[in-house]
């Protein structure tokens, strides 16, 4: 966690952004958590933080940290994860278990798979591509 939350520091510094000490706690929360976690679940372990308790506080906050590449948003789950690849640009793909909630972060895009390639054959040009799974993790596998 320590060195996602450094990288995101880097990257700030370098692209003159502003990691503002609430930005700063809720990319701690995501990079902590090990499940995808809502807007108003952070707002309560934000006040829990002593930082205030309005819903734009998180909101800008999790705007920010998506838009600059620290976080995703689950759509599946309205809910959000800090990215384990902070400031590189890659295609990530979600693997969302549907007993425990667990979110895992993969490359989507390798040699013999491009969503680009496909969507090129239709005429359609990629601007972003998300994909989320939903399954069973390995733990849960085990399990069952």
């Amino acid at each position: 966690m320590e060195k996602n939350i450094q990288e995101a520091e880097n990257y700030c510094q370098q692209n003159g952004l502003n990691l503002t000490p609430v930005r700063r706690k809720v990319l701690e929360i995501l990079l902590e958590k090990n499940t995808a976690i809502g807007a108003y679940e952070i707002l309560d372990l934000l006040r829990e933080s002593g930082f205030k308790n309005q819903p734009p506080v998180a909101y800008r906050a999790l705007d920010f940290l998506v838009q600059n590449g620290f976080a995703h948003k689950i759509e599946q789950l309205n809910s959000f994860i800090g990215c384990m690849h902070p400031g590189k640009d890659h295609s990530p793909a979600f693997m969302i278990c549907r007993n425990c909630d667990s979110v895992s972060e993969e490359e989507a895009l390798t040699r013999n798979f491009s969503v680009s390639q496909i969507a090129s054959k239709a005429g359609f040009t990629v601007e972003k591509a998300v994909i989320e799974a939903r399954g069973l993790c390995q733990s849960c596998s085990d399990l069952a």
